[in-house]
């Protein structure tokens, strides 16, 4: 039941991190009752994209904030697409495995340039303190942190930049791994 009311309701908590109350939602429907409201409501509840909790308010189910996989793109030669959809993928739920262990930073600086990430995206990490050579990890070494590949060749451990004008970090004192990243985002 992808509809406007939907659409209306995931841009409200976007925006506000909640759900609307029914008088917010007569306002964002442009509805003249809550006996509407609350008809649209029933009607979200039985398609699965909202529930209500213990007190009776709305919360958004796994299905909300859900973005239509529609099928595959050619990356190499132009090919005919014809637009279907395959599923629905919720990010969340694709990006985020361990979500009390899972946080954001934004990329500034650009020694990950050769690894795709670059100053001003964002990247999604999961906290660790231990990770495998060749992972790329967000590292405290001798009291400062970033971003780096971890690279560990027997009992010897340091980091890697992705980009020919860095050396690679040998830790004078210490080399503690805090997080392991999961996902770059990029807005264009």
């Amino acid at each position: 039941m992808r509809n406007t009311y939907q659409d209306k309701l995931e841009s409200f908590y976007s925006q506000n991190k909640r759900m609307p109350t029914y008088s917010e939602m007569m306002k964002l429907f442009s509805f003249k009752s809550k006996n509407a409201v609350f008809r649209v409501v029933e009607k979200l509840i039985e398609a699965g994209m909202v529930a209500k909790d213990h007190l009776g308010r709305l919360v958004p189910t796994t299905a909300f904030g859900e973005v239509p996989m529609l099928g595959l793109v050619t990356a190499g030669l132009p090919a005919t697409v014809e637009e279907e959809l395959f599923d629905r993928v919720n990010l969340d739920d694709l990006l985020i495995e361990k979500k009390a262990q899972t946080y954001m930073l934004e990329v500034d600086g650009d020694s990950m340039i050769d690894a795709h990430i670059e100053k001003g995206d964002m990247v999604l990490v999961e906290r660790a303190n231990t990770a495998k050579d060749g992972q790329i990890v967000i590292a405290e070494v001798d009291g400062e942190f970033t971003m780096k590949y971890f690279r560990k060749v027997g009992d010897k451990a340091w980091l890697e930049p992705a980009n020919k004008n860095y050396k690679p970090i040998y830790p004078e004192h210490s080399l503690n791994i805090n997080a392991i990243l999961k996902a770059v985002i990029r807005k264009y």
